[in-house]
C-alpha cells in the first residue's frame, strides 16, 4: 500500500517554448509495477525534443534525459528546394534488441542520406538513399502505396479506408501481415494477422483498452550477415515460444495536464500503474 501512495504522490509541470524559430517539447512518467508474484518495481521516463527552423530547413534533436547523463537519442536535418526533399539521419540508433526473441543478429547503421522527388505522377514521391535503396510511394484513389527496391528482399505497403474500415498491408521480402481495425456501437476494434485483438471503449481523455496478445510459436534462428546482404539480411534470432494473454489498460486524463493509467496482464498477473505528461 506504501508503493501505491508514493507512485501518486506525483506533480508535473508543462510548458511550450517558442523562440525565434525554436520550439522545444518533451514527455515524462513515472510507472509502479507489482510484477505479479515477482518482486515489484518503478521505473521512470523522461524525453526532450528540440526543433529548428530556418525558411524550409528543419533540424530536430532528442534525448533521453531520465539518467546521470543525457544520452541522444535522435538527430536528423531536412531542407526542401522546389520538388526535392534532402534529408540526413545523423544519429546511429541502437535499433537491434538483443533481448527480444527473434530480433536481429546483427546492428543496422541507420545514419544516411534520402533524396526525394515529387513526381508530377499522380502525387507520387521518388526516392533514392545513400543505401541504392529506391523508393516510390503515394496515394491514389484513397489508397496509400509504398514500394522499397532493396538489396535482399524488396519491401511493399499498402493502406486504405474502405467501407469504414482501415486497412493496412506489407509484403516484406515475401512474408505478408495485415491488421484491419472499424469501429461498432463506439467500440474501436483493431485485428491483425498475427491473431492480435484490441478493442477500445470511452471517449478521448477517459478509455478502457482490452487486448488479446496470441501465443507465440517457437522458430530457428536465421544466419544474416554484419552488412545485411544476404538472403537473411542481418539475420534472426531463434523466437522462443510464449502463451497467449490479455490484458486491460484503463486511462484518464487530468486537468492539471498529466494523465493516470493501470493495466492488468495475465501474462504474469500484474498491475502496472503509469503517471505520465507531455508537453
Amino acid at each position: 500500500m506504501k508503493k501505491l501512495i508514493a507512485l501518486f504522490a506525483v506533480s508535473a509541470v508543462a510548458s511550450t517554448s517558442a523562440v525565434a524559430g525554436i520550439a522545444l517539447s518533451g514527455a515524462a512518467s513515472v510507472s509502479y509495477d507489482d510484477n505479479g508474484t515477482s518482486a515489484s518495481a518503478t521505473s521512470y521516463d523522461a524525453d526532450i525534443t528540440l526543433v529548428g527552423t530556418a525558411g524550409g530547413t528543419t533540424f530536430t534533436y532528442s534525448m533521453d534525459v531520465d539518467r546521470a547523463s543525457p544520452a541522444t537519442t535522435a538527430a536528423s536535418m531536412a531542407t526542401v528546394i522546389g520538388p526535392v526533399t534532402v534529408s540526413a539521419d545523423m544519429f546511429d540508433e541502437v535499433s537491434m534488441d538483443t533481448t527480444t526473441s527473434g530480433g536481429q543478429q546483427y546492428e543496422s547503421t541507420d545514419t544516411g542520406v534520402t533524396v526525394s522527388l515529387d513526381a508530377p505522377i499522380g502525387d507520387a514521391t521518388i526516392g533514392l538513399d545513400n543505401s541504392g535503396n529506391v523508393t516510390v510511394s503515394g496515394t491514389w484513389s484513397g489508397v496509400t502505396l509504398s514500394h522499397t527496391v532493396q538489396d535482399g528482399s524488396d519491401k511493399t505497403t499498402g493502406s486504405a479506408s474502405i467501407a469504414g474500415m482501415d486497412i493496412a498491408l506489407t509484403n516484406d521480402g515475401g512474408s505478408s501481415t495485415w491488421s484491419i481495425g472499424t469501429t461498432v456501437s463506439g467500440v474501436a476494434l483493431t485485428l491483425d494477422s498475427d491473431q492480435d485483438i484490441t478493442a477500445a471503449f470511452g471517449v478521448a481523455g477517459n478509455t478502457m483498452t482490452v487486448s488479446h496478445v496470441s501465443a507465440t510459436a517457437s522458430a530457428s534462428a536465421k544466419a544474416g550477415t554484419a552488412n545485411g546482404d544476404g538472403a537473411n539480411g542481418y539475420g534472426k534470432m531463434a523466437v522462443t515460444s510464449a502463451k497467449a494473454y490479455s490484458t486491460v489498460a484503463i486511462s484518464r486524463d487530468l486537468t492539471s495536464g498529466a494523465a493516470l493509467s493501470a493495466t492488468y496482464s495475465s501474462k504474469d498477473d500484474s498491475l502496472t500503474l503509469k503517471a505520465s505528461v507531455a508537453f
